[in-house]
């Protein structure tokens, strides 16, 4: 193997992934696990996040269990960063995917429907940050990948809650980047163009989605599952050591026009 491909190895790792059970999640899990990594796999059905880890474990020769939890949960949060420590001791990596879209005009929208995709976009994203840091300031080594968004860096129509919560993981990112690098610690996310993902099936054939969305990609399509999968191994290993508080879009271009 030559000595720059060793850089994104993860043999030996133990990797959370949130959200991981389908879509972009369990796509990321299964290439942290193509690159040797043990995964936790996190979901809140748990039928679902077990028969993910079970495919995965089976496709890639390494350690994957399925974990049930309520990511907006503190108490549910804790209980699986405990139980990560003490099935791996440790936890090398961890992918808060986790996230939910209502979209709707201002107008239309309920406060409780704006507040749930905070809780679980937002919140969700910063107790599993505060959950895992522990255990990486005690190992000087950590890698913490968020989800965001093109949407946390420009604007559309109709979706506030949904912009409003990856705007704020674009600065909770930036902020545990710097807060976290003196223990050795990366933060950075990845924000996602349009990938064909359970949550944006409902309106891949509506016509102005076609046109504001796909009509504006460069590659002119939606993004494949796998496609994700590089910047997820990229930003979880040591190839992106010297990365952190970092945006990397993986959108087709959208973001470039």
């Amino acid at each position: 193997m030559l000595p720059g491909i060793k850089q994104f190895e993860m043999t030996g790792k133990t990797a959370i992934v949130t959200g991981g059970s389908k879509g972009l999640g369990k796509a990321m899990a299964e290439g942290l696990a193509s690159a040797g990594a043990d995964v936790v796999l996190v979901a809140r059905n748990e039928e679902e996040v077990t028969a993910a880890a079970t495919e995965i474990a089976d496709s890639y020769a390494v350690q994957a269990i399925g974990m049930s939890a309520d990511v907006s949960c503190p108490d549910a949060v804790q209980g699986v960063v405990d139980a990560t420590i003490e099935k791996f001791g440790k936890i090398d990596a961890l992918i808060n995917n986790a996230g939910i879209n209502i979209r709707g005009a201002v107008d239309e929208l309920e406060l409780d429907e704006f507040q749930k995709v905070m809780d679980i976009n937002v919140n969700g994203v910063w107790l599993f940050a505060r959950a895992v840091v522990p255990h990486m300031k005690k190992a000087g080594y950590g890698r913490i990948v968020n989800l965001a968004s093109t949407l946390g860096l420009v604007g559309l129509s109709n979706r506030t809650p949904y912009t409003s919560s990856k705007g704020a993981v674009v600065q909770m990112t930036r902020a545990l980047g710097l807060e976290l690098a003196p223990f050795g610690i990366t933060c950075n996310a990845i924000c996602p163009g349009p990938f064909l993902t359970p949550m944006n099936i409902p309106i891949k054939d509506d016509e102005q989605t076609k046109k504001s969305i796909v009509g504006a990609v460069a590659l002119e399509r939606w993004g494949e599952l796998n496609e994700i999968q590089g910047a997820a191994i990229f930003l979880s290993s040591d190839a992106s050591s010297y990365m952190t508080g970092s945006m990397v879009t993986v959108d087709g271009g959208w973001t470039a026009r």
